[in-house]
């Protein structure tokens, strides 16, 4: 039997990348999922090409009445909610004295106060069905450690692995697991983009930092979207239910705790 038959799952950030990964994975574990995003056209898309076990919703982390809609519609669409992917986030980077405060209010409402408030809407409809649910939230090795150029971005996923220790203490008594995985350099379209900002600020060519970072990972590459496969299925599965208010590292090596 697939792991996650008949389950209804919402991931958040799914059109590209990492969050398309897991969904694409869930479905073939036997999971409905709700491709959720901020660009519904690409949703829509991501949606039609993983078949008929995914739907699209439109959803902005930022504006709570969007959470709402997006969870009721999954409701709506699939008559419950069990699982919830966190992966909506944003990245920047910029030497302390150039920190704007526009850059850190942008990154702390998606990536912190996102996380939270989509979080608590799942946690509450998981709460009113009566059986539990997995709450899986994207966190970083950079939530472990500071960065010299990456001061916002490593305290907002710091945040992450706190609010996922908090809200799994409280929410277990629901049978509500809440989790974390923490990435550590994944290829990819959003590291493209970390690649040029550092190319920025380093005065590297573009794809050194890349390079750099690569080597220096104990298993020898960049990670992949595939890389976190095996951990996101096991945390949404019911293999993971003694597991509460962890963050696993899937990183290479690159960091032990």
């Amino acid at each position: 039997m697939k792991r996650l038959e008949g389950k209804s799952a919402l991931v958040t950030g799914a059109a590209r990348g990492i969050g398309r990964t897991f969904a694409h994975a869930y479905i073939n574990e036997g999971a409905t999922v709700a491709i959720a995003d901020i660009d519904l056209g690409r949703a829509q898309a991501t949606a039609a090409e993983l078949g008929a076990s995914a739907y699209a919703v439109k959803m902005d982390v930022t504006e709570q009445a969007s959470i709402d809609q997006a969870i009721e519609a999954v409701v709506a669409r699939a008559g419950k909610l069990d699982i919830l992917v966190n992966n909506a986030a944003l990245f920047d980077l910029a030497p302390i004295v150039e920190i704007t405060r526009q850059s850190y209010e942008r990154l702390f409402c998606i990536n912190v106060a996102g996380t939270l408030f989509t979080l608590q809407a799942t946690a509450r409809q998981m709460i009113r069905q009566g059986h539990g649910g997995k709450i899986i939230n994207m966190a970083s090795q950079a939530g472990r450690r500071g960065e010299a150029l990456v001061a916002v971005y490593c305290a907002t996923k710091a945040a992450v692995i706190s609010l996922t220790q908090s809200a799994g203490l409280d929410l277990i008594k629901h049978r509500v697991n809440v989790n974390a995985i923490a990435p550590g350099v994944v290829e990819g379209e959003h590291w493209d983009g970390v690649d040029a900002l550092f190319a920025h600020h380093e005065n590297l060519p573009p794809g050194e930092k890349k390079r750099q970072v690569g080597a220096q990972v104990p298993y020898g590459r960049m990670g992949t979207a595939q890389d976190l496969v095996g951990m996101a299925i096991f945390l949404a599965s019911a293999e993971s239910e003694y597991v509460v208010a962890q963050t696993y590292n899937v990183d290479g090596g690159n960091w032990m705790s």
